[in-house]
């Protein structure tokens, strides 16, 4: 079944200048496609022809209309008093309507319940189980602890957080809404490697069709089926994911090219072929018709577009040369902010060379400890640097100090540059043209990232340190920061949560968790099956309690009285267990291995009472 058809679709802004052109493809149902192609190439665009919320000027465009729909980039207005715990109920308002329902007939068949109204109870109980009613609190939990939403975020007003902190709520709200149609617009950016994990998990697990957008590498190798790629306002379709993706995209570039080296040879020699065929001719009017004759032909020929390769920027990290062991070192560092402690007793010591990777969930402090690192945030304890390190710093936020001035002037005063070599180190990073006179405070988040690297590898350092480098930028963007960093022989400190940039270039990792750094002195892979091994370990396997024989009545009253009563104190017993099971889970709402386990508990607690229940059932039959 196709839940989505899009056929001959074009869009433009400008006139003469389409963004989209016959654009086509379909989407089978429970398919999961990743759209591929650089910043501003229509991506989000189509996502809101899509939902509707976007026109179109010519094409056809089908969207299954029994299936629902939710686009995580567009967050619907809430009232002013809503809280998170509002937004995620929201999900829930059909059933939430028909729970009301049932309420209020309770309410009036508690004075004497009427044929009709058992009927009517029975059909809203019914379709409130089926819709999942009885599990809202669990289901809600799961999502929440899974994208890292803690219970006192929970009672915030929405309309306080954030803009990355609303869209982690709303794909909150969407996943728990059981949407047929998943539309993902870089639903990676403001989650935490935990979080993104644990999504593409649900998204490996979810029945629905998903379409995502995304710039993270390693998160569509795990998710994607398939690729469409949009460039220059038209389709390429891959059958694979990202990996297979760039290998495929390699062949097609090489045969294209093989072909268009045959044509043109070919051509190069019917050219030549007819221009001797023409000064024969002069005198013979039959090799002269021949050699029009192939002269036409040559035009008839369908030729081979050259095939392009995108623009890179041409750059590299100026260096500095460092002298000495020790690049910088740490003794009992801390910092703590009022009661709460992000990190203390930290002792690192780095050498010449080292590329290390900090990682850590969302408010665990990194960027801090980045900050006190540099010197910009005070601190407990003692940083020491070598004497011939020079930092080279690129932060998650960036800032400049006077976002009036265009590019070009922001080089000019900034880097102390003459004209020329502001232009051309503006153009190695692609600001080429008018671009250059537009106004700093008007670029986006991506062209801001790129100008501040344009300004930093003009300085000579030897020691680097990125805060989310990759934030922002498209796939071929990072892969010129790769290729930039490649080449960099100085030390390298980067915070990311950008797992292929992590895979390529930590070569030691600290964690920051529970407030404290630990260090892992090897790379991605092995640091995570590290950390698999370590909670295997924690987690011994628990002996599945046995299940109780029922016991049946002896023959007496009293021994069956005697029965009934010790199994009534078992019931209660069992029944507290339960209770606090509930309230621990209560407690763990922002660690989803901790509530998996007291869940599994929970399940196991409650099969066990359903058993007591039964024997108890029987006995009292017995008496």
């Amino acid at each position: 079944m196709i839940d989505i058809s899009v056929k001959n679709l074009t869009k433009f802004f400008v006139i003469g200048e389409n963004l989209l052109e016959d654009l086509t493809f379909e989407i089978q149902e429970g398919e999961r496609v990743a759209i591929l192609g650089r910043n501003g190439c229509g991506k989000t665009t189509l996502f809101k022809i899509l939902t509707g919320e976007m026109d179109y000027d010519s094409g056809e465009v089908f969207v299954n209309p029994n299936k629902r729909l939710g686009l995580i980039s567009q967050i619907p207005r809430f009232p002013q008093d809503y809280t998170v715990e509002d937004v995620l109920r929201s999900a829930f308002a059909p059933l939430l309507k028909i729970r009301s329902r049932m309420e209020a007939l309770e309410e009036r068949m508690a004075g004497g319940a009427t044929q009709e109204m058992l009927r009517e109870y029975d059909s809203l109980t019914n379709r409130f189980q089926a819709g999942g009613g009885y599990d809202m609190d669990v289901e809600t939990e799961k999502i929440c602890n899974g994208l890292g939403i803690a219970r006192e975020q929970r009672q915030q007003l929405f309309d306080s957080l954030s803009g990355g902190e609303r869209t982690r709520m709303n794909l909150a709200r969407l996943l728990l809404e059981k949407t047929d149609i998943l539309l993902l617009d870089e639903p990676t950016n403001h989650l935490d490697l935990r979080s993104v994990e644990w999504l593409e998990g649900y998204i490996r697990g979810f029945k629905g069709t998903v379409l995502a957008i995304s710039h993270d590498r390693y998160f569509l190798d795990q998710v994607a089926q398939r690729v469409i790629e949009i460039t220059d306002g038209h389709c390429e379709h891959y059958s694979g994911n990202y990996s297979f993706y760039i290998e495929e995209k390699q062949n097609r570039f090489n045969l294209q090219m093989k072909q268009y080296q045959q044509e043109q040879a070919k051509l190069k020699q019917l050219g030549y072929t007819v221009e001797r065929m023409k000064g024969w001719g002069i005198n013979n009017r039959t090799l002269y018709r021949r050699a029009m004759s192939i002269q036409h032909r040559m035009e008839r020929i369908e030729k081979t577009k050259r095939p392009t390769t995108e623009k890179t920027m041409k750059a590299t990290f100026g260096e500095k040369e460092f002298s000495g062991d020790v690049v910088f070192q740490m003794k009992n560092v801390e910092k703590i902010f009022g009661e709460r402690t992000l990190f203390s007793g930290v002792d690192l010591k780095v050498e010449g060379g080292e590329r290390i990777a900090l990682l850590g969930d969302n408010g665990t402090g990194k960027s801090t400890f980045i900050r006190c690192l540099l010197g910009e945030e005070p601190c407990g304890g003692k940083i020491q640097f070598g004497p011939t390190v020079k930092v080279g710093y690129l932060p998650q936020i960036i800032r400049f100090s006077h976002p009036e001035r265009t590019l070009y002037d922001t080089m000019l005063y900034e880097k102390n540059c003459t004209p020329q070599t502001a232009r051309d180190r503006l153009g190695a990073f692609l600001f080429q043209g008018e671009d250059v006179f537009k106004k700093v405070g008007d670029l986006s988040g991506g062209e801001q990232s790129r100008l501040r690297l344009c300004m930093l590898m003009d300085e000579k350092i030897n020691l680097l340190i990125l805060d989310e480098p990759t934030n922002h930028l498209d796939i071929a963007s990072r892969e010129w920061v790769e290729a930039a960093i490649e080449e960099f022989e100085g030390v390298l400190l980067f915070v990311s949560h950008d797992r292929y940039f992590i895979e390529k270039f930590a070569e030691r990792i600290w964690l920051l968790e529970g407030e404290h750094i630990r260090d892992f002195k090897c790379g991605y892979s092995k640091y995570r099956s590290i950390l698999e091994h370590e909670a295997m370990a924690a987690q011994p396997a628990a002996a599945a309690p046995a299940k109780p024989k029922k016991e049946k009545p002896k023959g007496g009253t009293k021994e069956t009285e005697k029965l009934v009563r010790r199994l009534e104190r078992e019931i209660e017993k069992q029944e507290a267990v339960i209770g606090e099971l509930n309230t621990a889970m209560e407690a763990a709402a922002a660690d989803y291995q901790e509530l998996t386990r007291l869940l599994s508990q929970k399940e196991e607690a409650e099969n066990l009472l359903n058993d007591l229940m039964e024997q108890w059932g029987a006995a009292q039959e017995g008496l």
